[in-house]
Protein backbone atom coordinates (compact mmCIF):
# COMPACT_ATOMS: atom_id res chain seq x y z
CA UNK A 1 0.00 0.00 0.00
CA UNK A 2 1.74 3.64 -0.95
CA UNK A 3 1.34 5.31 2.42
CA UNK A 4 3.37 9.01 0.82
CA UNK A 5 4.47 11.78 3.62
CA UNK A 6 1.52 12.66 6.02
CA UNK A 7 -0.08 15.94 5.05
CA UNK A 8 -0.56 19.21 7.26
CA UNK A 9 -3.64 18.05 8.44
CA UNK A 10 -2.66 15.33 9.75
CA UNK A 11 0.61 16.90 11.21
CA UNK A 12 -2.19 19.06 13.41
CA UNK A 13 -4.50 15.74 13.73
CA UNK A 14 -5.45 14.65 17.27
CA UNK A 15 -3.55 11.38 17.78
CA UNK A 16 -5.93 7.53 17.31
CA UNK A 17 -5.67 6.79 20.47
CA UNK A 18 -6.34 9.96 21.79
CA UNK A 19 -9.78 10.05 24.04
CA UNK A 20 -12.49 10.92 21.63
CA UNK A 21 -13.99 15.29 22.08
CA UNK A 22 -17.85 14.40 22.44
CA UNK A 23 -19.86 15.53 19.84
CA UNK A 24 -20.36 18.77 18.61
CA UNK A 25 -23.68 19.99 17.75
CA UNK A 26 -24.05 23.28 15.88
CA UNK A 27 -26.25 26.02 16.87
CA UNK A 28 -26.32 29.46 18.85
CA UNK A 29 -24.46 28.78 21.95
CA UNK A 30 -22.46 31.28 24.58
CA UNK A 31 -18.69 31.99 24.37
CA UNK A 32 -17.68 31.58 28.00
CA UNK A 33 -14.39 32.74 27.95
CA UNK A 34 -15.82 35.79 26.39
CA UNK A 35 -18.42 36.47 29.08
CA UNK A 36 -15.85 35.48 32.17
CA UNK A 37 -13.81 38.11 30.69
CA UNK A 38 -16.32 40.71 30.39
CA UNK A 39 -17.45 40.06 33.78
CA UNK A 40 -13.93 40.01 35.56
CA UNK A 41 -13.69 43.66 33.57
CA UNK A 42 -16.91 44.85 35.10
CA UNK A 43 -15.58 43.18 38.92
CA UNK A 44 -12.20 45.08 38.76
CA UNK A 45 -14.03 48.27 37.44
CA UNK A 46 -16.64 48.13 40.63
CA UNK A 47 -13.59 47.60 43.04
CA UNK A 48 -11.38 50.78 41.24
CA UNK A 49 -14.89 52.70 41.41
CA UNK A 50 -14.91 51.85 45.01
CA UNK A 51 -11.41 52.50 45.95
CA UNK A 52 -12.00 56.19 43.83
CA UNK A 53 -14.80 56.69 46.13
CA UNK A 54 -12.90 56.49 49.32
CA UNK A 55 -10.01 58.15 47.78
CA UNK A 56 -12.21 61.32 46.68
CA UNK A 57 -13.17 61.49 50.92
CA UNK A 58 -10.40 60.26 51.97
CA UNK A 59 -9.90 62.67 54.55
CA UNK A 60 -13.07 60.94 56.47
CA UNK A 61 -11.55 57.58 56.81
CA UNK A 62 -9.59 56.29 59.14
CA UNK A 63 -6.65 53.80 59.24
CA UNK A 64 -6.36 51.78 62.43
CA UNK A 65 -2.73 51.82 61.86
CA UNK A 66 -2.07 55.31 61.58
CA UNK A 67 -1.24 57.86 59.28
CA UNK A 68 -2.96 59.48 56.29
CA UNK A 69 -5.26 57.14 53.85
CA UNK A 70 -3.30 57.30 50.46
CA UNK A 71 -4.22 55.42 47.33
CA UNK A 72 -3.45 52.32 48.05
CA UNK A 73 -4.92 52.02 51.48
CA UNK A 74 -8.56 53.37 49.44
CA UNK A 75 -7.85 50.36 46.77
CA UNK A 76 -7.22 47.52 49.89
CA UNK A 77 -10.54 49.32 51.30
CA UNK A 78 -12.14 48.66 48.16
CA UNK A 79 -10.77 45.23 48.08
CA UNK A 80 -12.09 44.06 51.65
CA UNK A 81 -15.36 45.82 51.68
CA UNK A 82 -16.82 44.44 47.86
CA UNK A 83 -15.92 40.80 48.84
CA UNK A 84 -17.23 41.39 52.37
CA UNK A 85 -14.08 40.50 54.34
CA UNK A 86 -14.69 43.71 56.14
CA UNK A 87 -11.10 43.72 58.79
CA UNK A 88 -12.10 47.32 59.95
CA UNK A 89 -8.72 48.44 59.61
CA UNK A 90 -10.24 51.25 57.52
CA UNK A 91 -13.75 52.50 58.25
CA UNK A 92 -15.48 56.00 57.22
CA UNK A 93 -15.80 58.04 60.08
CA UNK A 94 -17.75 60.99 59.42
CA UNK A 95 -21.59 60.77 58.26
CA UNK A 96 -20.92 62.07 54.64
CA UNK A 97 -18.68 58.99 54.51
CA UNK A 98 -20.55 56.66 55.79
CA UNK A 99 -23.44 57.63 53.62
CA UNK A 100 -21.51 57.19 50.84
CA UNK A 101 -20.53 53.77 51.59
CA UNK A 102 -24.37 53.30 52.13
CA UNK A 103 -25.57 54.48 48.56
CA UNK A 104 -22.60 53.76 46.66
CA UNK A 105 -20.29 51.19 48.16
CA UNK A 106 -23.03 48.80 49.46
CA UNK A 107 -24.98 48.69 46.20
CA UNK A 108 -21.18 47.84 44.42
CA UNK A 109 -20.93 44.94 46.93
CA UNK A 110 -23.80 43.16 45.81
CA UNK A 111 -23.49 43.76 42.23
CA UNK A 112 -19.84 42.22 42.68
CA UNK A 113 -21.03 39.18 44.27
CA UNK A 114 -24.04 39.14 41.92
CA UNK A 115 -21.58 38.85 39.10
CA UNK A 116 -19.37 36.16 40.72
CA UNK A 117 -22.92 34.09 41.33
CA UNK A 118 -24.48 34.71 37.97
CA UNK A 119 -20.69 33.74 36.31
CA UNK A 120 -20.59 29.98 38.07
CA UNK A 121 -24.78 29.70 37.57
CA UNK A 122 -23.98 30.34 33.93
CA UNK A 123 -21.18 27.87 33.33
CA UNK A 124 -22.95 24.69 35.24
CA UNK A 125 -26.18 25.38 33.11
CA UNK A 126 -24.26 25.90 29.87
CA UNK A 127 -22.74 22.31 30.73
CA UNK A 128 -25.72 21.02 32.02
CA UNK A 129 -27.56 22.32 28.78
CA UNK A 130 -24.90 20.54 26.33
CA UNK A 131 -25.16 17.46 28.05
CA UNK A 132 -29.08 17.37 27.71
CA UNK A 133 -28.53 18.05 23.91
CA UNK A 134 -26.23 15.32 23.54
CA UNK A 135 -28.41 12.93 25.37
CA UNK A 136 -31.43 14.02 22.98
CA UNK A 137 -29.29 13.80 19.88
CA UNK A 138 -27.96 10.22 20.51
CA UNK A 139 -31.41 8.78 21.61
CA UNK A 140 -33.18 10.14 18.09
CA UNK A 141 -30.31 9.77 15.74
CA UNK A 142 -30.71 6.82 13.21
CA UNK A 143 -30.58 6.40 9.60
CA UNK A 144 -28.26 8.97 9.01
CA UNK A 145 -24.90 9.37 7.27
CA UNK A 146 -21.72 9.44 8.78
CA UNK A 147 -18.28 11.39 6.62
CA UNK A 148 -15.40 10.31 7.94
CA UNK A 149 -13.59 13.07 6.38
CA UNK A 150 -14.05 16.75 5.72
CA UNK A 151 -11.65 17.23 3.34
CA UNK A 152 -12.52 17.72 -0.68
CA UNK A 153 -13.37 14.51 -0.89
CA UNK A 154 -15.73 14.57 2.72
CA UNK A 155 -17.41 18.22 1.35
CA UNK A 156 -18.46 17.25 -1.98
CA UNK A 157 -20.21 14.35 -0.85
CA UNK A 158 -21.93 16.17 1.97
CA UNK A 159 -23.12 18.65 -0.96
CA UNK A 160 -24.53 15.52 -2.86
CA UNK A 161 -26.58 14.62 0.01
CA UNK A 162 -27.82 18.61 1.08
CA UNK A 163 -28.68 18.33 -2.84
CA UNK A 164 -30.71 15.31 -2.90
CA UNK A 165 -32.64 16.06 0.28
CA UNK A 166 -30.72 14.55 3.32
CA UNK A 167 -31.61 17.28 6.05
CA UNK A 168 -28.64 19.14 7.54
CA UNK A 169 -29.30 16.87 11.02
CA UNK A 170 -28.62 13.57 9.39
CA UNK A 171 -25.08 14.02 8.36
CA UNK A 172 -22.58 13.58 11.11
CA UNK A 173 -19.12 14.78 10.18
CA UNK A 174 -15.97 12.88 11.89
CA UNK A 175 -12.30 14.54 11.26
CA UNK A 176 -9.03 14.43 13.57
CA UNK A 177 -8.38 18.53 13.14
CA UNK A 178 -10.75 21.06 14.90
CA UNK A 179 -10.75 23.50 11.89
CA UNK A 180 -12.46 20.76 9.89
CA UNK A 181 -15.07 20.04 12.74
CA UNK A 182 -15.92 23.82 13.19
CA UNK A 183 -16.01 24.66 9.40
CA UNK A 184 -18.64 21.17 10.07
CA UNK A 185 -20.37 23.34 12.87
CA UNK A 186 -20.55 26.48 10.77
CA UNK A 187 -22.20 24.45 7.82
CA UNK A 188 -24.86 23.45 10.62
CA UNK A 189 -23.46 20.10 10.46
CA UNK A 190 -22.60 18.18 13.69
CA UNK A 191 -19.45 16.91 14.05
CA UNK A 192 -16.69 15.07 15.92
CA UNK A 193 -13.03 15.92 16.45
CA UNK A 194 -11.28 12.53 16.60
CA UNK A 195 -10.10 9.73 14.64
CA UNK A 196 -13.10 7.64 12.67
CA UNK A 197 -10.61 4.53 12.65
CA UNK A 198 -11.11 4.87 16.45
CA UNK A 199 -13.75 2.70 17.68
CA UNK A 200 -15.09 5.16 20.46
CA UNK A 201 -15.31 7.28 17.68
CA UNK A 202 -17.77 5.69 15.92
CA UNK A 203 -19.67 4.55 18.67
CA UNK A 204 -19.98 8.17 19.55
CA UNK A 205 -21.36 9.07 15.96
CA UNK A 206 -23.62 5.98 16.10
CA UNK A 207 -22.53 4.25 13.59
CA UNK A 208 -24.69 1.14 14.48
CA UNK A 209 -27.17 3.07 13.57
CA UNK A 210 -26.42 4.82 10.72
CA UNK A 211 -27.43 4.41 6.94
CA UNK A 212 -24.71 4.75 5.32
CA UNK A 213 -20.82 5.76 6.36
CA UNK A 214 -18.51 7.45 3.46
CA UNK A 215 -14.80 7.00 4.03
CA UNK A 216 -13.01 9.93 2.85
CA UNK A 217 -9.97 10.60 4.66
CA UNK A 218 -6.84 11.83 2.99
CA UNK A 219 -4.61 8.27 2.68
CA UNK A 220 -5.22 5.17 1.48
CA UNK A 221 -4.40 3.27 4.78
CA UNK A 222 -5.94 5.40 6.84
CA UNK A 223 -9.25 4.37 4.89
CA UNK A 224 -8.84 0.95 5.01
CA UNK A 225 -8.75 1.32 8.85
CA UNK A 226 -11.60 3.19 9.52
CA UNK A 227 -13.46 0.69 6.95
CA UNK A 228 -12.14 -2.34 8.96
CA UNK A 229 -13.14 -0.51 12.05
CA UNK A 230 -16.48 0.64 10.41
CA UNK A 231 -17.78 -2.87 9.88
CA UNK A 232 -16.90 -4.30 13.18
CA UNK A 233 -19.45 -2.43 14.75
CA UNK A 234 -22.19 -1.78 12.06
CA UNK A 235 -24.13 -4.32 10.68
CA UNK A 236 -24.19 -5.33 7.04
CA UNK A 237 -27.11 -3.14 6.73
CA UNK A 238 -24.70 0.01 7.12
CA UNK A 239 -23.67 1.05 3.43
CA UNK A 240 -19.81 1.68 3.93
CA UNK A 241 -18.61 3.62 0.83
CA UNK A 242 -15.15 4.50 0.27
CA UNK A 243 -12.68 6.31 -1.65
CA UNK A 244 -9.39 5.34 -2.39
CA UNK A 245 -6.04 7.59 -4.49
CA UNK A 246 -4.80 4.54 -5.72
CA UNK A 247 -6.36 1.45 -7.53
CA UNK A 248 -4.20 -1.07 -5.81
CA UNK A 249 -5.97 -0.01 -2.57
CA UNK A 250 -9.07 -0.46 -3.42
CA UNK A 251 -9.23 -4.29 -3.33
CA UNK A 252 -7.70 -3.69 0.14
CA UNK A 253 -11.24 -1.77 0.89
CA UNK A 254 -13.17 -3.77 -0.92
CA UNK A 255 -11.44 -6.96 1.27
CA UNK A 256 -11.94 -4.79 4.50
CA UNK A 257 -15.59 -4.61 3.89
CA UNK A 258 -16.44 -1.65 2.01
CA UNK A 259 -19.91 -2.24 -0.30
CA UNK A 260 -18.62 0.81 -2.76
CA UNK A 261 -14.99 2.05 -3.77
CA UNK A 262 -14.31 5.31 -5.80
CA UNK A 263 -10.93 5.32 -7.29
CA UNK A 264 -9.90 8.94 -7.51
CA UNK A 265 -6.87 8.89 -9.62
CA UNK A 266 -8.25 6.44 -11.97
CA UNK A 267 -11.52 8.01 -12.54
CA UNK A 268 -9.58 10.90 -13.41
CA UNK A 269 -7.41 9.53 -15.44
CA UNK A 270 -10.11 8.05 -17.26
CA UNK A 271 -12.01 10.78 -17.48
CA UNK A 272 -8.90 12.67 -19.22
CA UNK A 273 -8.14 9.71 -21.73
CA UNK A 274 -11.93 9.95 -22.50
CA UNK A 275 -11.88 13.75 -23.25
CA UNK A 276 -8.75 13.61 -25.80
CA UNK A 277 -11.11 11.69 -28.01
CA UNK A 278 -14.61 12.34 -26.74
CA UNK A 279 -15.21 15.53 -25.41
CA UNK A 280 -18.95 15.51 -25.10
CA UNK A 281 -19.11 11.97 -23.52
CA UNK A 282 -16.61 13.61 -20.29
CA UNK A 283 -19.66 16.58 -20.89
CA UNK A 284 -22.45 14.29 -20.07
CA UNK A 285 -20.25 12.23 -17.68
CA UNK A 286 -19.91 15.46 -15.26
CA UNK A 287 -23.84 16.60 -15.96
CA UNK A 288 -24.42 13.16 -14.34
CA UNK A 289 -22.33 13.73 -11.51
CA UNK A 290 -23.97 17.02 -10.43
CA UNK A 291 -27.01 16.73 -9.09
CA UNK A 292 -29.91 18.63 -9.53
CA UNK A 293 -28.71 19.95 -13.09
CA UNK A 294 -29.22 18.58 -16.30
CA UNK A 295 -29.10 14.77 -16.07
CA UNK A 296 -29.73 12.98 -13.82
CA UNK A 297 -28.93 9.91 -12.19
CA UNK A 298 -31.00 7.85 -9.36
CA UNK A 299 -32.32 4.57 -7.56
CA UNK A 300 -35.60 4.22 -6.48
CA UNK A 301 -37.53 1.35 -5.73
CA UNK A 302 -40.19 -0.46 -7.97
CA UNK A 303 -43.55 0.65 -6.95
CA UNK A 304 -46.34 -2.32 -6.77
CA UNK A 305 -48.17 -0.91 -9.97
CA UNK A 306 -45.43 -0.95 -11.39
CA UNK A 307 -44.44 -4.86 -11.00
CA UNK A 308 -44.41 -7.04 -14.29
CA UNK A 309 -43.60 -5.13 -17.69
CA UNK A 310 -41.10 -2.11 -17.87
CA UNK A 311 -43.95 -0.29 -19.95
CA UNK A 312 -45.78 0.29 -17.06
CA UNK A 313 -42.90 2.74 -15.82
CA UNK A 314 -43.33 6.80 -16.20
CA UNK A 315 -41.70 7.57 -19.52
CA UNK A 316 -39.65 10.61 -18.35
CA UNK A 317 -37.70 7.69 -16.78
CA UNK A 318 -34.65 6.53 -18.42
CA UNK A 319 -33.69 2.51 -17.24
CA UNK A 320 -29.99 2.03 -16.77
CA UNK A 321 -29.96 -1.05 -14.57
CA UNK A 322 -31.90 -3.01 -12.06
CA UNK A 323 -30.62 -4.28 -8.64
CA UNK A 324 -31.94 -7.63 -7.60
CA UNK A 325 -31.39 -9.44 -4.68
CA UNK A 326 -27.77 -7.83 -4.27
CA UNK A 327 -27.40 -8.26 -8.21
CA UNK A 328 -27.16 -5.39 -10.88
CA UNK A 329 -28.82 -6.29 -14.07
CA UNK A 330 -28.28 -4.25 -16.85
CA UNK A 331 -30.98 -2.21 -19.23
CA UNK A 332 -30.37 -5.21 -21.87
CA UNK A 333 -30.44 -8.46 -19.49
CA UNK A 334 -33.36 -10.70 -20.37
CA UNK A 335 -34.35 -10.69 -16.91
CA UNK A 336 -34.44 -6.88 -16.14
CA UNK A 337 -37.22 -6.85 -18.60
CA UNK A 338 -39.68 -8.33 -16.20
CA UNK A 339 -40.00 -6.28 -13.16
CA UNK A 340 -40.67 -8.41 -9.36
CA UNK A 341 -41.19 -6.69 -6.41
CA UNK A 342 -38.56 -5.76 -4.32
CA UNK A 343 -36.21 -4.56 -7.20
CA UNK A 344 -34.31 -1.19 -7.18
CA UNK A 345 -34.60 1.10 -10.65
CA UNK A 346 -31.72 2.88 -11.45
CA UNK A 347 -32.61 5.50 -13.79
CA UNK A 348 -31.47 8.32 -15.54
CA UNK A 349 -33.87 11.99 -15.17
CA UNK A 350 -33.99 15.41 -15.80
CA UNK A 351 -32.27 17.39 -12.53
CA UNK A 352 -34.74 19.55 -12.11
CA UNK A 353 -37.11 16.64 -10.22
Amino acid sequence: MRRGLPSAREREAVPARARPVPVNIPGARPEPLRAIRRRVALALGLLLFVALVAYADRGDYRDSAGGEVGFLDCLYYATVSVTTTGYGDITPITTEARLATTLLVTPARVLFLVLLLSTTIEVLTERTREQIRRRRWRARTRDHFVICGFGVKGKSAVRVLLRRGVPRERILVIDNTRQAVEEANAAGLVAILGSAASTAVLEEAAAARAQAIVVAPERDDTAVLITLTARQIAPKSVTVVAAAREEENALLLRQSGADSVITSSEAAGRLLGLATEAPRLVRVLEDLLSTGEGLDISERAVRQEEVGSRSKLPPDELIVAVVRDQELLRFDDPRAQALQSGDRLVYLHAGDR
